[in-house]
């Protein structure tokens, strides 16, 4: 447990609590109140980096970064077609550069490959090898019990639920960032 110095914080929970002007639902939905959508956000954000942070510890045996394993995730989608080292990196909002050292990596690992776009003889697009492939099995051998472990006490109609109300929200986030015109650097992974 995290000592608390005087005047600090542990949860938005303890913020000075301060009306805020009602805002239209989305969609006709109902408002929820600002300290509840604050506390909503904490609660997504926390669960987030301590399941990376439990993920990473689970495949540090293995070899693999938390980067790699998120590339490789991601490369998985797009089997067929490959993805360029542009697409991923917007993908995954982060920048080129660093999306090419991490291929680098891999690549030299033996877990992708670049072949030449058949389009734009210029770029060229990430595939996963056979090797790759047999890692991401690992990788879902490990993070099945894990993912499991995460969802204990919670039956499959309760997760499902989750889901749909995550999905929802996440949809609301897009019809905002398209309202903001940031909308074509979110793709749906789902």
């Amino acid at each position: 447990m995290s000592q608390q110095t005087e005047g600090s914080i542990d949860s938005l929970d303890e913020l000075p609590q301060k009306a805020a002007a009602p805002k239209p639902g989305r969609k006709g939905g109902n408002t929820v109140s600002a300290p509840n959508v604050f506390r909503l956000g904490y609660l997504v954000h926390d669960v987030s980096r301590m399941r990376r942070t439990l993920c990473d510890q689970h495949m540090r045996p293995i070899g693999i970064t938390r980067s790699q394993w998120w590339v490789l995730a991601n490369l998985s989608r797009r089997a067929t077609d490959g993805t360029s080292s542009t697409e991923l990196a917007k993908t995954l909002d982060v920048g080129k550069v660093t999306v090419g050292g991490i291929i680098d990596r891999l690549e030299t690992a033996g877990y992708v490959y670049r072949r030449v776009d058949k389009s734009d003889r210029r770029a060229k697009r990430i595939f996963i090898t056979q090797a790759g492939y047999a890692l991401i099995n690992q990788m879902r051998e490990i993070l099945g019990p894990l993912n499991e472990g995460i969802c204990a006490g919670l039956t499959k109609d309760e997760i499902s639920t989750v889901e749909n109300y995550l999905a929802r929200i996440r949809g609301n986030l897009r019809e905002m960032l398209a309202e903001t015109g940031d909308d074509a650097e979110i793709e749906d992974l789902s």
